[in-house]
């Protein structure tokens, strides 16, 4: 693993940036100039797979890692509803898989939850993360829990210093609902982790309904975003870079000439690669008792979005998806370039706005590969798929959900780029899948 310390003594070098793909983009932006593109090529329609899971291109293969139900290594059940997820670089070659599980206060007595544990947050709560190890041929080494008592861990994001953040799109108090500790926040799970963690609430990143992060490795800025109909995108400056429980300053993203706009393109359309200079508003309360960060901030002019969802960095841009965005409701895809310092508010353009069902639809879970496309996780109501996204825009069909209609999550790739991860939902399945990846 990488500590605080040494990654921000190589981002301050300019190095950091290899740590989250931005060596291997560069490499491709090398190829382009010199007339040898790879890009938007994709990998040619899925094939039927014949054990009916999941449907991929020709040259590609999987192997089932994880499926709930089935004892860990601790002795607890795989729990169910597997999410966000990211992979970490192990020792002798491991592969660490940080996993979360949406896990909801209905769901208590479920086999499939999360047990309390010494280390339990809220004795009520069912969700957390399990910790996956695996060796260089992709078969599972050892799993356990490592973070308990949290509610609906939806998303979260990785960061360069080698831990996971954990989100809980839950905002349920005591007060209000059968729980014991106020809910919303965030949470750290190291990937060195080999038991459950302290879990200790991130309070200061707000308390909102959080879906994911991505961190600038140039910065230690966290960037959030929060599934709500009307939710906001946000960023928390943290006063110590790499150390997110020593606070800092949430903030909101906002148009300076479209104060509080709906960028849904509902009511006002914004057009798909269109730049538009962003500012920062600060949220001056970011733990309030009930479910109003939002709602501050937008009195304040920031942007609403409609239902921010997986976040993805690399190669000093930001991709986020907006799930229920865009004019047909299909979803979103925005693109975000920060300025060089917390003091410029950066630019703001919507990247994807899909138009058909057939190539795109409710986008939620996303990552960038090390080849330079994106991968996005489908959440619809009928076939879910993986698609491709190349830089210049262009959607491809990756991957089907082969077994049934629930959404496909935790999309991400291996720290050596060989190996892409995704769960199907319901029941419960986490895959590693390989083949002829264009690296070259």
């Amino acid at each position: 693993m990488v500590s605080r310390r040494k990654f921000f003594t190589l981002a301050g070098a300019g190095a950091a940036g290899s740590i989250l793909a931005a060596a291997p983009l560069k490499a491709l932006y090398s190829r382009e100039i010199q007339g040898e593109s790879i890009r938007g090529r994709g990998y040619g329609s899925p094939l039927r797979d014949p054990q009916g899971l999941l449907d991929l291109p020709r040259g590609f293969q999987y192997r089932i890692v994880s499926q709930t139900g089935t004892v860990m290594s601790d002795g607890n059940p795989v729990p169910g509803n597997p999410d966000g997820m990211a992979a970490f670089a192990g020792r002798d070659n491991t592969i660490i898989l940080v996993r979360n599980h949406e896990m909801n206060l209905g769901e208590l007595d479920k086999p499939a939850a999360i047990a309390p544990s010494p280390k339990t947050y809220d004795p009520t709560g069912r969700g957390g993360t399990t910790t996956l190890v695996l060796d260089g041929d992709r078969r599972l080494v050892r799993d356990f829990v490592s973070l308990a008592g949290t509610h609906r861990n939806c998303a979260g994001g990785a960061t360069p210093w080698g831990s996971w953040i954990s989100c809980e799109e839950d905002v349920s108090m005591p007060d209000t609902e059968a729980v014991e500790m106020a809910h919303g926040y965030n949470f750290e799970v190291l990937a060195s982790a080999t038991e459950p963690v302290d879990p200790v609430p991130l309070v200061a990143m707000g308390r909102f309904n959080h879906e994911a992060i991505a961190v600038d490795p140039a910065t230690g800025i966290v960037y959030q975003t929060e599934d709500r109909p009307d939710g906001l995108f946000y960023r928390f400056i943290p006063d110590q870079p790499g150390n997110l429980q020593a606070g800092g300053v949430l903030q909101a993203i906002a148009l300076p000439n479209q104060p509080g706009v709906d960028t849904s393109n509902r009511s006002n359309p914004i057009p798909v690669g269109q730049r538009m200079q962003a500012e920062w508003v600060t949220i001056a309360d970011p733990n309030p008792p009930t479910d109003t960060v939002r709602l501050e901030g937008a009195s304040s002019g920031a942007a609403r979005f409609s239902r921010g969802e997986g976040i993805w960095y690399g190669n000093g841009e930001f991709y986020f998806c907006c799930t229920s965005g865009g004019a047909t409701g299909l979803g979103q895809v925005w693109r975000y370039v920060p300025g060089s310092n917390a003091g410029q508010g950066g630019i703001l353009e919507l990247f994807v706005e899909p138009t058909d069902a057939n190539q795109l639809k409710n986008p939620d879970n996303i990552t960038l590969s090390p080849f330079g496309d994106l991968f996005i996780c489908e959440d619809g109501s009928d076939r879910q798929s993986l698609v491709g996204v190349t830089p210049d825009g262009a959607l491809y069909q990756f991957a089907h959900n082969a077994l049934n209609a629930s959404e496909l999550a935790g999309v991400c790739f291996s720290p050596n780029g060989q190996t892409l991860f995704v769960n199907i939902q319901n029941p419960g399945i986490t895959f590693a899948i390989w083949g002829p990846w264009l690296t070259a």
